[in-house]
């Protein structure tokens, strides 16, 4: 033992070229972390008492903007799909954020983090029926909504097995359903002082196909998307909805935007990738995936700006990264792709949720869109019975559009 530390306190540092170049590598790895890390939301805000929605919420990137919102005051509901991890969720935030808080008194009885209002609601997103009930029980709780995020998502899901509603997976999880839940809670987030929309897109987006003619991929000759490519498509279709329901929503107190939080590790969304295919393959890639890609706490920086920042109070339409606008492909900014995307969505919606729009006036002037709940069916078990008649109950007042 003795020899080794006088080994070491007659050691030269400058006698080798390691430790410098062992330094340099420590150096490297640390900027190349600390710039794929991105920005930091810029501000903290508070967001008393204000109402917000989270689908997906449960884990990943929905978990750290829901703990970040509720940590700022606000009620959150958890929209998940699986009840008991979103129960466990928002034990897990309101125990951690108690935790947090100061006790003013010694002599306070409260729990801490009985302050916070986290709550878990269920919704199945590969279920339009399920977003009528969720969007109902929504409504008839509370007489407005502030902020809706669209976080939810698949990715790699298996093209080949469609939803119970007859669409391709991708399309209805990533799309169609936040979609349908925007639109049904639209009249109670126009309520609110300032109203707030997000959706969630991706830098895959730009290496989306699309269809002119058919840009939701759902005609007769539609083509049969890789997983990959029903991702980029459906994340393309995010974007473009979201450009033209902020011209649908100008001249009112909503706004609508929508955001990428990069390439994010750490979330369920790898757990049918084929770097998740064997330990061997994980051994490899960890590595790599720990320097270069995101955390989740990171990828929610951007969605946490967005929900937050006064400052964005007028932006409306746009697509960010790293909290700051972007320009994204060039299909995601053509206006008549977008206009006919959002109208040939709500003829497809129609077939299964009456989703239509009334065009008794011209193309100038003013057109309504009317969304009401599925017409009354069989139901194959009571759960099924009672899911139909709150269905039934999400009837929304007709909402003007102007083309």
């Amino acid at each position: 033992m003795e020899r080794l530390l006088t080994m070491f306190e007659e050691a030269d540092p400058f006698a080798t070229w390691w430790p410098t170049i062992a330094a340099l590598a420590v150096g490297v790895v640390i900027t190349i972390r600390t710039l794929m890390s991105g920005q930091r939301c810029p501000n903290d805000n508070q967001i008393n008492q204000q109402i917000v929605v989270v689908t997906g919420g449960s884990g990943g990137i929905g978990f750290e903007i829901a703990q970040a919102l509720a940590g700022r005051g606000g009620r959150i509901i958890l929209a998940c799909r699986n009840l008991k991890a979103g129960e466990r969720a928002a034990a897990i935030i309101k125990r951690e954020l108690g935790c947090r808080t100061p006790i003013i008194s010694p002599d306070e009885d409260d729990d801490p983090a009985d302050r916070y209002f986290v709550e878990a609601r269920y919704l199945d997103l590969c279920s339009l029926r399920s977003v009528h009930h969720f969007a109902s029980q929504l409504m008839a709780e509370f007489e407005r909504i502030d902020i809706l995020i669209n976080n939810a998502g698949v990715v790699f899901a298996n093209t080949h097995v469609p939803t119970e509603d007859g669409f391709e997976r991708h399309s209805q999880v990533n799309y169609l359903a936040p979609f349908l839940l925007t639109h049904l809670l639209l009249p109670h987030l126009k309520l609110s002082e300032q109203g707030r929309i997000l959706f969630v897109s991706a830098h895959a987006h730009q290496a989306a196909k699309i269809d002119f003619d058919d840009p939701l991929n759902v005609g007769t000759w539609a083509v049969k998307f890789h997983a990959r490519e029903a991702f980029a498509h459906s994340k393309l279709c995010v974007l473009l909805a979201t450009r033209w329901l902020a011209k649908e929503l100008k001249g009112t107190a909503v706004t609508v935007n929508c955001c990428t939080p990069g390439l994010v590790r750490g979330t369920r969304h790898f757990r049918n990738s084929p770097l998740m295919s064997s330990i061997c393959v994980k051994a490899v890639t960890y590595p790599w995936m720990w320097l270069f890609m995101k955390n989740p706490y990171e990828g929610a920086q951007c969605a946490i700006r967005l929900a937050t920042d006064p400052q964005l109070k007028e932006v409306t339409g746009e697509y960010f990264n790293d909290c700051e606008i972007v320009q994204s492909s060039e299909p995601g900014q053509d206006k008549e792709l977008a206009k006919k995307l959002y109208m040939q969505t709500i003829r497809t919606l129609e077939t299964v949720t009456k989703l239509t729009v009334d065009k008794e006036l011209p193309l100038e002037a003013e057109s309504e869109l009317r969304l009401e709940a599925p017409p009354d069916a069989e139901a194959d078990s009571d759960a099924e019975t009672e899911t139909n008649r709150a269905a039934e109950g999400a009837s929304v007042d007709r909402q003007t559009l102007v083309e």
